[in-house]
């Protein structure tokens, strides 16, 4: 790989400022909390609380979801997403922030959440009425969320710290202090670089097994203790792969974003979102197939401690969100991903991606509301908006400050990437995957090769 490269993508790593998502993110954060207050001082507290739990649940899984994408690159040894790793390892700057609203719903707002199943859990037997109490699911919920986070973390830093010795000398002189702390013990010779290939190769499989298990308790303690004589053994699988789709869906829009802003669209292909675009449409379709199996099974048992959990979310007034959950969920990203054009072309994938992550928001919406409501069905207001505002404002807050922290491309990992990509932008060698791929689709050998400029 030629050093105009190594040294275009060092410079890159480092320059991305994020101004719109601070700006943005921190006027969210700001317009949404006046409008709880606001809320709290109309008397609809108990509303504000149900939103928060709504938005916690969906965040908490697209910033887990995030870090698992990066675990499984790294358990897969995988070559193609080394240009975009980072848009999906700086969600881990939210979880943090999840954990604080955990601490937050399981106090002050656990009477208007959970009030509703202590008053339906009465005549349970004794071993559930223990699981479902307020002491012991707070303490599994916050020691495993507790444990994802540091394991997330540590995988993450793990897989910055070679590149945080890349990037230090071009770095902004305030992160320098941190670089240097973080790299201690790390020199770049061969023997360091293998020990922390192991480093991550401990972490990444301990994190996704992690993430399965803890979010199968979020599912069952966020969403299946809310209605306490319902149960389902999938909706653990559900919530944590339903979180996964998410978190593709959200790096490619991320990957759009943060392609331009720190100048390297020339070098994110449209390979690259073909590849990614392929991982969206496949995992659409698994939860289209983990819904229909989780329904399936209900249906056709026909007890009515099962079904009633559906039937209140497919009738009357909840009817239109699962109707539009379904839609959004799967028939608009399944038939608009379908075909190759969609997935490799920025506005169609991002469309799509953006459809997806709102109907799986409205899906978080549809699996918690009617359990905890006294409202005959969906309402939009000041308590629903307020706690939305501040979730959407604090993720990207969040997310920018990871940006402007830490290197949001890998040199090393890009240049695996790009190495790979140089080849195929022939057209004897992409002859093979025409059908798919023509040399147009791959990083252009210019823009491999050519001198950075700096940016005005």
């Amino acid at each position: 790989m030629s050093p105009t490269l190594r040294e275009r993508l060092v410079q890159r790593a480092v320059s991305g400022r994020y101004d719109l998502f601070v700006g943005l993110g921190g006027g969210l954060a700001v317009l949404g909390l006046i409008l709880i207050l606001l809320a709290v001082n109309a008397g609809q507290a108990v509303r504000v609380w149900h939103l928060v739990h709504v938005n916690w649940l969906y965040f908490t899984g697209l910033a887990g979801g995030s870090v698992a994408f990066v675990a499984v690159q790294k358990i897969t040894n995988a070559k193609w997403s080394g240009m975009i790793i980072r848009f999906a390892s700086a969600s881990a700057a939210f979880l943090p922030v999840s954990l604080v609203v955990l601490v937050l719903i399981f106090t002050v707002g656990y009477p208007a959440i959970y009030g509703p199943m202590e008053a339906a859990a009465h005549g349970l037997q004794h071993g559930k009425a223990v699981w479902l109490s307020h002491p012991f699911m707070f303490g599994r919920l916050l020691l495993g969320l507790g444990l994802l986070t540091i394991l997330g973390w540590r995988l993450v830093r793990a897989d910055l710290v070679p590149d945080l010795l890349a990037v230090r000398a071009v770095a902004p002189a305030g992160r320098r202090a941190l670089y240097d702390r973080w790299t201690q013990g790390f020199d770049g010779s061969d023997d360091a670089r293998l020990a922390q290939q192991d480093r991550i190769g401990r972490l990444a499989p301990g994190y996704v097994v992690t993430y399965a298990i803890v979010f199968t308790m979020v599912a069952f303690d966020g969403i299946m203790a809310l209605q306490p004589h319902w149960f389902s053994n999938l909706l653990g699988a559900f919530y944590f792969m339903g979180s996964f789709l998410g978190a593709h869906m959200l790096l490619a829009l991320m990957t759009i974003y943060g392609a331009s802003h720190l100048g390297v669209g020339d070098l994110v292909s449209p390979k690259q979102r073909h590849d990614l675009g392929k991982l969206c449409f496949g995992f659409t379709v698994f939860w289209t197939y983990l819904m229909w199996a989780q329904f399936l099974v209900i249906w056709y048992g026909n007890l009515p401690e099962e079904t009633g959990f559906v039937f209140a979310r497919l009738w009357g007034h909840w009817l239109p969100i699962g109707k539009v959950v379904f839609i959004g969920m799967f028939l608009v990203p399944f038939f608009g991903l379908l075909g190759v054009a969609p997935k490799k072309t920025r506005a169609t994938l991002g469309f799509f991606a953006t459809v997806s992550l709102v109907s799986l928001w409205l899906e978080r919406y549809l699996l918690v509301m009617p359990s905890i409501t006294t409202l005959p069905g969906p309402v939009v207001g000041l308590p629903e908006v307020g706690p939305t505002l501040l979730f959407v404002g604090l993720y990207l807050f969040a997310y920018a400050l990871f940006a402007r922290t830490f290197p949001m491309i890998s040199p090393r990992l890009a240049e695996i990437t790009l190495d790979r990509e140089r080849g195929h932008a022939s057209a004897l060698i992409s002859a093979e995957f025409e059908h798919e791929e023509s040399p147009k689709d791959y990083v252009s050998p210019e823009s491999i090769d050519r001198r950075s400029k700096p940016r005005g």
